[in-house]
Protein backbone atom coordinates (compact mmCIF):
# COMPACT_ATOMS: atom_id res chain seq x y z
CA UNK A 1 0.00 0.00 0.00
CA UNK A 2 1.28 3.52 -0.94
CA UNK A 3 0.02 6.33 0.61
CA UNK A 4 0.28 9.97 -1.21
CA UNK A 5 -0.92 13.32 -1.70
CA UNK A 6 -4.17 13.35 -3.91
CA UNK A 7 -3.44 14.30 -7.57
CA UNK A 8 -6.54 15.95 -9.92
CA UNK A 9 -6.26 12.50 -11.72
CA UNK A 10 -7.46 10.93 -8.27
CA UNK A 11 -10.43 13.33 -7.73
CA UNK A 12 -13.29 11.02 -9.29
CA UNK A 13 -11.96 8.00 -7.52
CA UNK A 14 -11.81 9.68 -4.39
CA UNK A 15 -15.70 10.61 -5.01
CA UNK A 16 -16.37 6.74 -5.60
CA UNK A 17 -14.24 5.55 -2.92
CA UNK A 18 -15.98 8.11 -0.41
CA UNK A 19 -20.02 7.38 -1.53
CA UNK A 20 -19.17 3.57 -1.50
CA UNK A 21 -17.75 3.66 1.93
CA UNK A 22 -20.43 5.62 3.82
CA UNK A 23 -23.58 4.00 1.22
CA UNK A 24 -24.38 1.46 3.89
CA UNK A 25 -23.76 3.62 6.90
CA UNK A 26 -26.76 5.12 9.11
CA UNK A 27 -25.91 7.50 10.44
CA UNK A 28 -24.45 9.17 7.30
CA UNK A 29 -26.65 11.97 5.69
CA UNK A 30 -24.48 10.63 2.22
CA UNK A 31 -23.28 14.21 1.63
CA UNK A 32 -19.05 13.12 2.13
CA UNK A 33 -18.49 13.41 -1.17
CA UNK A 34 -20.04 16.67 -1.32
CA UNK A 35 -17.93 17.81 1.76
CA UNK A 36 -14.49 16.93 0.19
CA UNK A 37 -15.50 18.39 -3.40
CA UNK A 38 -16.85 21.96 -1.62
CA UNK A 39 -13.47 22.02 0.79
CA UNK A 40 -11.30 21.20 -2.40
CA UNK A 41 -12.98 24.09 -4.10
CA UNK A 42 -12.74 26.70 -1.45
CA UNK A 43 -8.96 25.70 -1.58
CA UNK A 44 -8.98 24.42 2.48
CA UNK A 45 -7.39 21.01 2.13
CA UNK A 46 -4.99 21.45 4.38
CA UNK A 47 -4.12 17.26 3.88
CA UNK A 48 -5.68 15.08 0.98
CA UNK A 49 -4.17 11.94 0.96
CA UNK A 50 -5.28 8.54 -1.08
CA UNK A 51 -4.32 5.05 -0.26
CA UNK A 52 -3.10 2.96 -2.81
CA UNK A 53 -2.95 -0.47 -3.32
CA UNK A 54 -2.00 -2.21 -6.95
CA UNK A 55 -2.39 1.50 -8.72
CA UNK A 56 -6.38 1.55 -7.27
CA UNK A 57 -6.94 4.28 -5.08
CA UNK A 58 -8.54 2.31 -1.69
CA UNK A 59 -8.75 5.22 0.86
CA UNK A 60 -9.09 8.60 1.15
CA UNK A 61 -8.45 11.23 4.21
CA UNK A 62 -9.02 15.00 4.37
CA UNK A 63 -7.77 17.48 7.22
CA UNK A 64 -9.17 21.20 6.87
CA UNK A 65 -8.70 23.93 8.99
CA UNK A 66 -11.06 24.59 12.18
CA UNK A 67 -12.24 27.53 13.98
CA UNK A 68 -12.27 27.45 17.85
CA UNK A 69 -13.90 30.13 19.69
CA UNK A 70 -11.51 30.98 22.15
CA UNK A 71 -8.77 32.14 19.35
CA UNK A 72 -6.59 29.18 19.82
CA UNK A 73 -5.29 28.53 15.93
CA UNK A 74 -3.67 25.51 14.48
CA UNK A 75 -6.62 23.18 14.83
CA UNK A 76 -7.77 20.97 11.92
CA UNK A 77 -10.46 18.74 11.34
CA UNK A 78 -10.30 15.08 10.32
CA UNK A 79 -12.55 14.13 8.05
CA UNK A 80 -13.66 12.51 6.21
CA UNK A 81 -11.86 9.34 6.26
CA UNK A 82 -13.39 6.67 3.50
CA UNK A 83 -12.10 3.12 2.32
CA UNK A 84 -13.82 1.03 0.12
CA UNK A 85 -16.01 -1.59 2.23
CA UNK A 86 -13.73 -4.70 0.36
CA UNK A 87 -10.53 -2.79 2.31
CA UNK A 88 -12.40 -2.45 5.43
CA UNK A 89 -10.51 -3.63 8.65
CA UNK A 90 -6.84 -3.86 7.44
CA UNK A 91 -5.74 -1.18 8.96
CA UNK A 92 -5.68 1.31 5.95
CA UNK A 93 -7.45 3.95 7.62
CA UNK A 94 -5.64 3.80 10.94
CA UNK A 95 -2.36 4.32 8.50
CA UNK A 96 -4.25 7.22 6.69
CA UNK A 97 -5.14 8.98 10.13
CA UNK A 98 -1.56 8.68 11.33
CA UNK A 99 0.39 9.56 8.30
CA UNK A 100 -2.18 12.64 8.30
CA UNK A 101 -1.80 13.79 11.97
CA UNK A 102 1.71 13.18 11.50
CA UNK A 103 1.69 15.46 8.17
CA UNK A 104 -0.28 17.95 10.53
CA UNK A 105 2.44 18.11 13.23
CA UNK A 106 5.07 18.45 10.49
CA UNK A 107 3.24 21.90 9.18
CA UNK A 108 3.22 23.23 12.83
CA UNK A 109 -0.40 21.83 13.75
CA UNK A 110 -1.67 22.59 17.45
CA UNK A 111 -4.35 19.38 17.08
CA UNK A 112 -7.12 17.69 15.46
CA UNK A 113 -11.05 17.25 16.12
CA UNK A 114 -13.23 14.86 14.84
CA UNK A 115 -16.80 13.97 14.85
CA UNK A 116 -16.50 9.80 15.10
CA UNK A 117 -17.17 6.38 16.41
CA UNK A 118 -15.87 6.59 20.26
CA UNK A 119 -14.42 3.02 19.82
CA UNK A 120 -12.72 3.68 16.77
CA UNK A 121 -10.94 7.00 17.46
CA UNK A 122 -10.46 6.65 21.05
CA UNK A 123 -7.41 3.75 19.98
CA UNK A 124 -6.03 6.10 18.21
CA UNK A 125 -5.37 8.29 21.34
CA UNK A 126 -8.30 11.20 20.39
CA UNK A 127 -10.66 11.77 23.52
CA UNK A 128 -13.59 13.98 24.58
CA UNK A 129 -12.74 17.23 26.33
CA UNK A 130 -15.74 19.01 28.09
CA UNK A 131 -14.56 22.38 27.42
CA UNK A 132 -14.54 21.52 23.60
CA UNK A 133 -17.55 21.13 21.81
CA UNK A 134 -18.90 21.12 18.22
CA UNK A 135 -22.28 22.64 18.63
CA UNK A 136 -25.40 19.94 17.72
CA UNK A 137 -22.46 17.36 17.86
CA UNK A 138 -23.42 14.75 20.92
CA UNK A 139 -20.57 15.09 23.82
CA UNK A 140 -19.70 11.70 23.03
CA UNK A 141 -18.70 11.58 19.43
CA UNK A 142 -17.10 14.54 19.13
CA UNK A 143 -13.11 14.33 19.77
CA UNK A 144 -9.94 16.07 20.05
CA UNK A 145 -6.12 15.28 20.17
CA UNK A 146 -3.81 17.75 21.03
CA UNK A 147 -0.82 17.67 19.48
CA UNK A 148 0.80 19.51 22.75
CA UNK A 149 -0.06 19.98 26.55
CA UNK A 150 -2.56 22.94 25.81
CA UNK A 151 -6.25 21.96 25.00
CA UNK A 152 -7.97 25.04 23.63
CA UNK A 153 -11.67 25.70 25.48
CA UNK A 154 -14.63 26.80 23.94
CA UNK A 155 -16.74 26.24 20.38
CA UNK A 156 -15.09 24.02 17.35
CA UNK A 157 -17.24 25.22 14.10
CA UNK A 158 -15.53 22.97 11.07
CA UNK A 159 -14.85 24.46 7.47
CA UNK A 160 -18.50 26.20 5.81
CA UNK A 161 -17.20 22.93 3.12
CA UNK A 162 -19.07 20.85 5.90
CA UNK A 163 -22.25 21.66 5.25
CA UNK A 164 -22.03 20.83 1.64
CA UNK A 165 -25.38 18.76 0.02
CA UNK A 166 -24.98 18.61 -3.50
Amino acid sequence: MIIRNETSSDIEAISKVTIAAFKNLAISHHTEQYIINALREADALTISLVAEIDGQVVGHIAFSPVTISDGTIGWYGLGPVSVLPEYQKKGIGKSLIREGLSLLKELGGQGCVLVGHPAYYKRLSFQNFPALVCEGVPQDVFFALPFAEKVPKGIVVFHEGFLANG
